[in-house]
């Protein structure tokens, strides 16, 4: 089966054909570093996490690339408002950044480079345009001309005449043309600078990337480009005009953008003061739920994000944790020889489940669809488990096709072996052993007709919010 996806540049579905036959470039925006990470990144972060284990699972090698803006407006005036230096606020927030993002379960990237290793690789790109007269420069500062590259618009689909100056494009009558952007800012006093033919100074916003997808990948085109559709116009627009300024060719070959995150239909914005920071959220969910939610929807489709949904995320989480360690139960109560000796082929339930969560991913990665493959297989072990003559053989088949599916997805980051249960213990005034405790009590008073108190201890882990289930193979607990 061929893999599809949605490039923004040609605005359809195209096969995907790397240009090195199983080697693929991929470049996706990093974070500016002038705060903590919010919903919104780890919505981007986790769509290409995805797609790369995705590219990974059907054979490919990727080179993923992710940068850290670690100069910039927004992190020099955050610093002066802390009385911190901007190196130094950068650093902070890209630790706490790994901290954050890690515990979603994300592979890391190849590599991570900042604007400030790339300052002589940035001066080089800039004297190149200054020269083939791409750029001109006005007291210290390096603008690019937009109207000297003919394929201004052509990710973003506006017309030169109707485009307006990008939000972090500074009003300046020094340009020839409010389009014009800068590559090179002087220096200003107080500030981070760098030395370079037109003065002290340091990189604009949008050419660190070009510097470093290129400089990090070898290549003048890139297989992939990535980022959040706020990045569409006007950086990624730029990137493309001041990198095919320089190279002469394609910038990237596919262009994907993943959609936002929106609390009551709106953009979540800290501009509008209603974003979230995962530290915030992992107060209350673990971020295995948080990564159910931002893979519950198609990559490209808004997310609207509130609490009932991350409640419905924790319910389906422990669909998955029930299941698998329902399984385990099974395993250490029958001989393993019984899966030794027997030698079958797979049920027909497991081809036909792959081929179904292989097309979805096929279709742009439309994780949805794959998620509700998983679900199938939950439900499929379930029944298999609560046959009278348990088929271990089967189930096992089922689990093991679950597992494996669901780390193409991010899922099951301790390999399937999820403690029943415990990590939805979060809040709750009760932990594993004294459940297990509770449910062995219980048992002994049931063995000895002792219904009153096999009842009450019912109620109370109940009170607790846990549930127990006596089943034909034992009692199982779960939390509400």
């Amino acid at each position: 089966m061929s893999l599809y996806l949605y490039n923004t540049l040609t605005q359809q579905k195209e096969e995907f054909k790397p240009l090195k036959n199983k080697v693929v470039n991929m470049y996706v925006c990093g974070v500016t570093p002038y705060d903590e990470v919010h919903l919104g990144h780890a919505r981007c972060y986790v769509a290409f996490d995805v797609i790369r284990r995705y590219l990974e699972y059907k054979g490919y090698t990727v080179n993923h690339i992710q940068n850290f803006t670690d100069i910039d407006d927004k992190i020099i005036k955050r610093a002066q408002e802390k009385n911190v230096q901007p190196l130094e606020l950068a650093q902070k927030n890209i630790d706490a950044y790994f901290q954050d993002i890690n515990a979603l379960n994300i592979k890391p990237a190849l590599n991570y480079p900042r604007v400030t290793e790339y300052i002589p690789d940035i001066i080089k790109i800039v004297e190149n345009l200054v020269n083939s007269r791409h750029a001109y420069v006005v007291d210290g500062d390096v603008y690019f001309r937009v109207a000297s590259f003919p394929g201004y618009g052509k990710l973003s689909k506006r017309e030169l005449d109707q485009l307006k100056s990008g939000a972090r494009v500074d009003i300046d009558e020094r340009k020839e043309s409010p389009l014009d952007f800068a590559l090179w800012k002087k220096e200003k006093p107080g500030e981070p600078s760098w030395p370079s033919p037109w003065g002290k100074g340091r990189p604009g916003w949008h050419i660190e990337c070009s510097a470093m997808s290129l400089g990090e990948l070898k290549t003048d085109t890139l297989d992939i480009h990535g980022g959040g559709q706020d990045l569409i116009f006007p950086h990624h627009e730029n990137e493309i005009a001041q990198s095919e300024a320089v190279t002469g060719k394609p910038f990237a070959k596919y262009w994907l953008h993943n959609g936002f995150v929106t609390i009551n239909k709106e953009k979540m914005s800290k501009s509008l003061g209603n974003f979230f920071t995962l530290k915030e959220i992992y107060k209350k969910y673990d971020p295995q739920v948080v990564r159910l939610l931002l893979i519950s929807q198609h990559y490209r489709s808004p997310i609207d994000f509130s609490e009932s949904k991350l409640e419905e995320m924790s319910r389906a989480q422990e669909r998955f944790t029930t299941a698998l360690n329902n399984l385990k139960e099974a395993v250490d109560r029958m001989s393993a020889a019984m899966a030794i000796n027997e030698k079958r082929v797979p049920p027909a339930l497991i081809a036909e489940a792959e081929a179904k969560f292989e097309t979805a991913m096929d279709d742009d990665f439309n994780t949805a669809e794959a998620l509700a493959v998983l679900y199938e297989l939950v439900t499929a072990i379930n029944i298999a488990l609560e046959k009278a003559d348990l088929d271990l053989l089967e189930v096992s088949y089922l689990a093991k096709t679950l597992i494996k599916l669901g780390k193409v997805l991010g899922l099951f980051p301790a390999g399937g072996a999820l403690p029943l249960g415990e990590n939805m213990l979060k809040g709750r005034d009760i932990t594993k052993e004294e459940i297990e405790k509770l449910i062995a009590k219980r048992e002994e008073a049931r063995r000895n007709k002792q219904w009153a108190e096999s009842d009450q201890i019912r109620d109370s882990l109940s009170a607790k919010g846990i549930v127990i289930e006596d089943t034909a193979h034992g009692t199982r607990w779960k939390v509400k």
